[in-house]
């Protein structure tokens, strides 16, 4: 992961809702509640919620899921647009 990788996960963990992995290569940072209500629907089992745990034990969450991924692993931000759609940036493209 390259550094300013690494800077763009720590702001948006700095401001996200929660975190997500489907325990194989897709990380999410859930920028709302929508997007970790979305999480649960489809049946992620590793969502974490920021209200429970700092942003430094995040960042080191999203790290070690990222290290034990598959290899087309990503790390996307997504949060809600005004039409209710999701909204995805890129923080670590898929290899």
């Amino acid at each position: 992961m390259e550094t300013q990788d690494r800077a763009d996960l720590h702001n948006k963990i700095d401001n996200c809702h929660a975190i997500a992995w489907d325990t194989c290569h897709k990380i999410y940072i859930l920028m709302d509640q929508q997007q970790t209500d979305k999480m649960k629907e489809y049946g992620y089992d590793a969502i974490i919620k920021a209200e429970y745990t700092t942003p430094r034990i995040m960042y080191s969450t999203v790290l070690k899921w990222y290290k034990d991924s598959c290899c087309l692993k990503f790390i996307d931000a997504v949060s809600t647009d005004q039409q209710g759609s999701p909204d995805f940036w890129t923080i670590v493209p898929q290899i």
